[in-house]
């Protein structure tokens, strides 16, 4: 079990738009760019965490989608951003690119909402099973937390799979019912307050701040 800091926060939220995004394809890994909305959508996540949290440090995935993101938000929050390969996105191997409707009426063996735990275990080729990905979001968590003092606010910027899983896991779901029952819209929030009694989900995919 990982050991907490008392009273501490974690910011979660989801890259900005991509047009892959839009085009519903699997990005995995894809050095995916942000759109002009998803642009506008990481300034806003920027201004909402300055408004709303003292941000002591900003920690996001390395990769491209991510790093955008991070970057307009850290203009914002005037924290520099530590990357960490720990909080990418599941890879998806020769999959990558796929609209999700092809990949699950080809290969429904993926398919978590059809077949349940089964498709998290499988290995697509050149990439990871759902539940090794899993295992890495939780190892990346499990650090972070151990760094975070008492009383201080992490941002983090990652992925929708990601967040899918970690939020399911403190909230004690399997992972089944972590896939299918959330949802995080890009640049969704999420909060995690740390607690003496271990962490707890105050908020879960928030996107009102954008109205």
């Amino acid at each position: 079990m990982e050991s907490v800091a008392d009273d501490a926060t974690v910011v979660l939220a989801r890259h900005g738009e991509t047009t892959w995004n839009r085009e519903r394809r699997i990005q995995g890994w894809a050095p995916t760019s942000l759109t002009d909305t998803g642009r506008e959508q990481a300034r806003r996540l920027g201004t909402h965490l300055a408004d709303s949290y003292d941000v002591d440090r900003l920690v996001a995935s390395d990769l491209r989608r991510t790093r955008e993101t991070a970057r307009l938000v850290a203009r914002h929050v005037a924290c520099p951003v530590d990357y960490d390969r720990g909080w990418r996105e599941r890879s998806f191997g020769v999959y990558q690119g796929l609209s999700y409707e092809t990949l699950f009426e080809g290969h429904p063996e993926f398919a978590v909402h059809k077949i349940g735990v089964e498709a998290a275990r499988t290995d697509p080729e050149g990439g990871e099973s759902l539940l090794t990905a899993r295992e890495r979001v939780l190892d990346a968590w499990n650090r972070l937390v151990a760094e975070v003092p008492d009383g201080g606010t992490v941002a983090v910027v990652t992925h929708g799979g990601p967040l899918y899983v970690l939020l399911g896991h403190l909230r004690g779901q399997d992972i089944v019912t972590a896939l299918t029952e959330h949802d995080q819209g890009n640049c969704a929030v999420s909060e995690v307050r740390l607690t003496e009694d271990g962490p707890v989900v105050v908020c879960d995919g928030d996107t009102d701040y954008r109205e």
